[in-house]
């Protein structure tokens, strides 16, 4: 049986660099990304997401970049506000 890909971002912080790279979530899209942490350890206040970080992911052959506006949590979600979505040049590399 063949298995969905994991669904991953990459997130980057201005003057820090690197803060995640292939960070499993749940869902992301061009305005929203979403960590359900209801069945696991982890809990939303252990991601260190915060507005201004930049997040990117692959849509396709394209990678997409957007910017995290605000974060919410509650007991078991983390949801990210994003904006100004928009793909990477075909030639992007991202490591």
């Amino acid at each position: 049986m063949l298995q969905p890909g994991l669904l991953s971002v990459s997130v980057f912080r201005r003057s820090y660099g690197r803060r995640y790279t292939d960070l499993p979530v749940d869902e992301v899209s061009p305005t929203e990304l979403l960590i359900d942490c209801s069945n696991t350890y982890m809990q939303p206040a252990h991601y260190d997401l915060r507005a201004g970080d930049i997040v990117r992911w692959r849509s396709g052959e394209r990678f997409i970049e957007a910017q995290i506006v605000s974060v919410t949590r509650d007991n078991t979600t983390l949801r990210a506000e994003l904006a100004g979505a928009h793909p990477l040049p075909p030639d992007f590399f991202p490591y």
